[in-house]
């Protein structure tokens, strides 16, 4: 009998990839979960309930009704700077929402696996492994943090899928990333300037919903780095995408951190180590600039479609 699968922030763009997958593997039945209406383009195969993870009382009974076996939690405020100007709505959905979802667990006997980030470090010694100490800098980094202890401090069966700087393509193209950002800026002939002094390893949505599902199919507990392999700075990001595009790469300028005022402080050097994901799950995410191509071939496809 096919197991079930209740995932959070269906219509976020980790969401949206994990439905994909998950609909082509007739092992588990599906019920995607979000705030307000249903915005994904494909509408069979699964159930869909709206669902506010800041309300007590939905959680609760959204959870004993459909008796999932498996919560993957990816809904949450993930802007950075939001988190530090608005901190309570950035409790609310980071913080409040995880202890309403792990108490709905317990109760139910699901197994969670819940998204965390690596603003939870300072950055001063990326990348990271899973046993690092962690040291937010950041209100979105404290209410990450504050998340994952109540995951850790709970009675259930649980994952932490930590991971680093999500991109990919959204199905109505409504999100911008780093590769689009420069390719338009590009495109139009306009100088821009990028940091040098951050170190990522950033992560194709693709490749995280993958982890995820890896998780899930081994039932595989405790924390786990689920990023892409290459260590990179947002500049040497840029230059790959340029080269991708064959585009005019003297329009990128080097800069560092301390030229943008931003509410929240971002961690300098973080990235992760993600040995224990490749060795104990057979988690083989694609290399940066596997994942330009990936997203080249998708705006083609989603040019095409219109």
């Amino acid at each position: 009998m096919a197991k079930k699968v209740l995932v959070t922030g269906s219509n976020g763009l980790l969401g949206q990839k994990l439905v994909q997958l998950l609909l082509t593997d007739s092992d588990y039945q599906l019920i995607a979960t979000a705030r307000g209406a249903n915005r994904l383009p494909e509408n069979k195969g699964y159930t869909y309930v709206s669902m506010d993870i800041t309300d007590e009382t939905q959680v609760a009974k959204t959870i004993a009704e459909y008796k999932p076996d498996f919560i993957i939690h990816t809904a949450a405020m993930t802007n950075v700077d939001q988190c530090e100007t608005e901190k309570e709505a950035c409790w609310k959905q980071n913080v409040d929402a995880v202890k309403y979802l792990t108490e709905a667990t317990e109760k139910n006997n699901s197994f969670l696996i819940h998204l965390s980030t690596d603003f939870i470090f300072d950055g001063k010694e990326g990348p990271y492994k899973e046993d690092a100490k962690a040291a937010p800098l950041s209100y979105y980094g404290d209410s990450k943090l504050a998340a994952e202890e109540i995951v850790l401090n709970s009675k259930i069966k649980w994952a932490i899928a930590r991971t680093v700087l999500v991109y990919g393509i959204a199905h109505d193209m409504s999100r911008s990333n780093i590769i689009l950002w420069v390719k338009k800026s590009l495109e139009d002939g306009k100088n821009i300037n990028v940091v040098d002094d951050q170190f990522r390893s950033p992560t194709l949505a693709e490749d995280l919903a993958m982890g995820c599902y890896l998780i899930m199919k081994h039932e595989a507990t405790g924390i786990f780095n689920i990023s892409g392999k290459d260590f990179l700075t947002p500049y040497e990001m840029a230059i790959k995408t340029a080269d991708f595009f064959k585009l005019d790469k003297s329009l990128i300028t080097k800069t560092d951190s301390s030229k943008f005022k931003q509410p929240a402080v971002r961690p300098l050097r973080t990235g992760f180590v993600i040995d224990k994901a490749v060795n104990q799950l057979g988690y083989a995410p694609h290399s940066f600039e596997e994942g330009i191509k990936l997203l080249a071939e998708q705006v083609l496809s989603a040019s095409a479609a219109k």
